[in-house]
C-alpha cells in the first residue's frame, strides 16, 4: 500500500484537502485500496480550518512513508522547528515530497528546494522571490515536478497534481477514470499557466465585449485604436476611455496579452516554428514577439517551448 501523509497547519482552507479526494477514489474504484492517507499537524489533535470547522490529525510520526504532502494556507505561515525537522527527516527519506500554494514557503525554510524549479500560487510569488532571491520560481504554473519534488500553485492546481502523481503510480487510465468521477479535466498539465489574459478582462457593456471578440477573431491583423473604435461604435478618443475603464488596461496592452496568450498556447500544443507563431499571432517577427514574452512570463518562446517538451 502506498503511504500518503498530508500536512496540515492552523488556519488552514478546507479547499487542500480536495487534493486528497484522487487518492480517495482511486481506493474506491480498485478492487483493494491503494492509498493509505493519514492528516497530520505538529501535535495532533483538532485543527481548525480557515472557515472554523475542525479536523481531527494526527501527530508527526517518525515511521516512513511513500509520499508526503505540505499543504497551502490562506497566508504565509511561520515554519516551526519541529515542522521543518519533520520535513527534513520524513520528507527526504520519502519517494514524494510535495507543497500545495504556501507549503512551498515551508520547503524552501527548511532547505529543501535548492537547486529545484517550484512553483507557489500567484498571489504570493513576490513575497516567495523576496524571501528566497536564490531559488527558481516558475510563477505561472499550475505545477512543477523537479525529481522527487512536487509543487502546485494552489489549492485548486493540488488536484491537478496528485491525478499526475495517481498517472505515475497507475497509469494514465486510472487517473483518467478518477478525473471522470470527480468530474475534472484531466488534461490540464503542469505546464498551464495560473491565469489567463482571457480572465483578467470583465467588461460589463457588449461593445467592449465585442471588441474583445473581434480582437480574438483577427490577432493575425493590424490592430489599430481606430479599428477597434470602429468596431465598438465609438470615435477613438471615446473608445480608449470606456475600454480603460471597464477593463482596467489599455487597447494596445489588452492586444499583446491576447496575443501572448495565443501564441504561448500555439507553442505549447503545435509544432509550428516560432516564427511562423510570431506572424500566426499578428507579431509579425520573432524579436518583437520575444520581448512581449520576456514582459508576460519572464522568458522567451524558445525557452518556454524548451521547457514544455522537456
Amino acid at each position: 500500500m502506498i503511504t500518503v501523509e498530508f500536512v496540515v497547519t492552523p488556519g488552514f482552507p478546507v479547499m487542500s484537502l480536495a487534493a486528497l479526494s484522487v487518492f480517495e477514489f482511486a481506493n474506491l474504484s480498485a478492487p483493494e485500496p491503494i492509498y493509505d492517507v493519514k492528516i497530520l499537524s505538529e501535535f495532533g489533535g483538532p485543527i481548525a480550518t480557515s472557515s472554523g470547522v475542525t479536523l481531527m490529525t494526527s501527530p508527526f510520526s517518525e515511521l516512513p512513508c511513500d509520499t508526503l504532502i505540505i499543504g497551502g494556507n490562506t497566508q504565509v505561515v511561520p515554519t516551526s522547528p519541529r515542522l521543518a525537522a519533520f520535513l527534513i527527516e520524513t520528507g527526504v527519506a520519502s519517494r514524494r515530497l510535495a507543497a500545495i500554494c504556501t507549503g512551498a514557503f515551508a520547503l524552501a525554510d527548511a532547505g529543501l528546494l535548492k537547486g529545484r524549479q517550484v512553483t507557489t500560487h500567484w498571489a504570493f510569488t513576490e513575497t516567495f522571490r523576496a524571501r528566497f532571491p536564490d531559488l527558481d520560481l516558475l510563477e505561472d504554473r499550475l505545477f512543477v515536478i523537479d525529481g522527487s519534488v512536487w509543487t502546485a500553485a494552489g489549492n485548486s492546481a493540488g488536484i491537478d497534481l496528485t491525478l499526475c502523481m495517481l498517472e505515475n503510480d497507475l497509469g494514465f487510465e486510472m487517473a483518467r477514470a478518477v478525473g471522470k468521477t470527480l468530474v475534472i479535466d484531466y488534461q490540464r498539465t503542469g505546464g498551464r499557466p495560473q491565469s489567463s489574459v482571457h480572465q483578467t478582462f470583465a467588461p460589463r457593456s457588449d461593445r467592449i465585449q465585442d471588441v474583445l471578440l473581434f480582437v480574438r477573431s483577427n490577432l493575425g491583423k493590424s490592430l489599430s485604436v481606430d479599428d477597434l473604435a470602429r468596431v465598438a461604435g465609438l470615435s477613438p478618443r471615446q473608445f480608449s476611455r470606456a475600454f480603460g475603464t471597464e477593463t482596467g488596461t489599455s487597447p494596445a496592452k489588452a492586444v499583446e496579452g491576447l496575443r501572448v496568450e495565443a501564441a504561448r498556447q500555439m507553442i505549447e500544443q503545435s509544432r509550428h516554428s516560432i516564427e511562423m507563431i510570431a506572424i500566426e499571432t499578428g507579431f509579425g517577427d520573432q524579436e518583437r514577439m520575444r520581448r512581449a514574452f520576456r514582459r508576460a512570463f519572464g522568458r522567451s518562446p524558445q525557452a518556454m517551448r524548451k521547457a514544455k517538451r522537456a
